[in-house]
């Protein structure tokens, strides 16, 4: 079997060789088993185990997404400079030394640091990836422009909530043992991820980019071009708007459980139906959002996530309804699923249309760290908030009313930095 395809220009001469899509949508789905396999439980063992506090937690959980999202344009630059082999074993290897860390770790310390190097890992990683992914979509569609569809990003979304289906289970198995077993087997399948990588990703330049994205004979000349555009900046910082709410599945989603009286065995549930309705419903919600357009795509998204939240914000201030303590989350999670799906693959395509005549790996990397950087600062300031979102009332409110109105800026702020065709 053959890991690499050829890519070809507008005038069929061949400009590279990249990893064949069906390769990179695979490396998506694993990636996100070993990392859903652990990270939903983290918060559970920290709290259950170590008897540590929702901003202990919180502080954990921002920092490996800040170390992730966060690093993501440096991971990216790389990328563009190195090449997406290189970066894409690394991060799987140190993702490898991150989770063997958590393994030993037993207070507020070590947990910070085996979460920041396990979000290390995530940051070589990922840019990579999506650079590539990039790629493979202008080819076969021969429009790196806006106008071209995202379907290789809506598979990508897919197949990494295939992997985010069976992550948790696996991990719900492994924590009957013990959290320690669930970060081994992690770490395991990220090692074999390593020897994958390098058996089947080719050693192309600058992330497996073509030359017909380049400007001119100028290589990297625009690898840091993505901070010199305003436009740009603005469109990723309200983006990142959609990593803060979709992070809360990790940080709020757990206080609610216990809230309702759920209780936080029900997290491998709940995360199963998000996965399950992404993969049912992501297809054809992207189909459905490339014939509205861009913006009313981010807009909807956007406003979607904001009504859920309000709802919860609603909700959490009285007792769940006797046989339905799950109505409150599912309510929040399936719109916060639903926003996610109508704005991610929107704004991973338009992408390119930013890019366009520059390596694109610095421009996804810039992407998410405006989204690490929006999850840091976002659960230090929730995180006491949840803190009294325990019990019902009035202040259990507080952090999901501050998401919402967040959303809801978002939906009516970023329509306005889409770019033009």
């Amino acid at each position: 079997m053959s890991g690499t395809r050829v890519l070809a220009g507008e005038s069929g001469r061949v400009r590279g060789a990249g990893p064949a899509p069906g390769l990179l949508l695979a490396s998506q789905l694993i990636f996100n088993v070993g990392f859903f396999s652990v990270v939903p439980f983290l918060a559970v063992s920290m709290r259950g185990d170590f008897g540590m506090g929702a901003l202990a937690i919180g502080a954990v959980l921002g920092a490996r997404t800040f170390a992730q999202q966060g690093m993501f344009l440096f991971g990216g630059v790389l990328a563009d400079r190195w090449g997406a082999r290189r970066l894409m074993v690394s991060g799987t290897l140190v993702r490898v030394a991150g989770y063997l860390v958590l393994a030993w770790a037993a207070d507020f310390p070590s947990f910070l640091a085996g979460a920041i190097i396990t979000g290390v890992g995530g940051a070589l990683f990922s840019p990579a990836l999506e650079s590539l992914v990039g790629t493979a979509r202008s080819m076969e569609t021969g429009n790196a422009g806006t106008g071209a569809k995202p379907t290789l990003f809506a598979l990508l979304v897919i197949f990494g909530e295939i992997g985010a289906v069976a992550g948790p289970v696996l991990g719900a198995l492994l924590l009957g043992v013990g959290i320690d077993a669930a970060l081994l087997a992690g770490a395991a399948i990220f090692a074999v991820m390593a020897l994958v990588f390098l058996r089947w990703i080719p050693g192309t330049d600058a992330g497996g980019q073509p030359a017909i994205s380049r400007v001119g004979n100028r290589e990297g000349a625009g690898t840091w071009a993505c901070l010199r555009e305003r436009r740009f900046v603005l469109f990723a910082s309200f983006y990142a708007v959609n990593l803060l709410a979709y992070n809360q599945l990790y940080l709020g989603l757990p206080v609610e459980l216990e809230r309702s009286g759920a209780g936080v065995g029900a997290l491998a549930g709940v995360f199963v139906y998000v996965s399950l309705l992404t993969v049912v419903l992501q297809w054809p919600i992207a189909g459905f959002m490339r014939r509205v357009g861009d913006k009313t795509a981010l807009s909807l998204g956007f406003s979607v996530q904001a009504v859920g939240f309000l709802l919860l914000a609603v909700l959490s201030t009285r007792e769940a309804p006797e046989g339905a303590s799950l109505a409150p989350a599912a309510l929040m999670v399936t719109a916060l699923a639903l926003g996610h799906m109508c704005v991610t693959p929107t704004a991973m395509g338009l992408v390119a249309g930013f890019a366009y005549g520059h390596p694109a790996g610095a421009y996804y990397g810039l992407l998410a760290t405006c989204g690490g950087l929006a999850v840091l600062a976002g659960n230090v300031l929730l995180g006491p908030l949840y803190e009294h979102a325990y019990l019902p009332s009035l202040a259990a409110a507080a952090p999901w009313a501050a998401l919402a109105l967040l959303a809801a800026t978002s939906a009516v702020a970023i329509r306005r930095f889409v770019p033009g065709h």
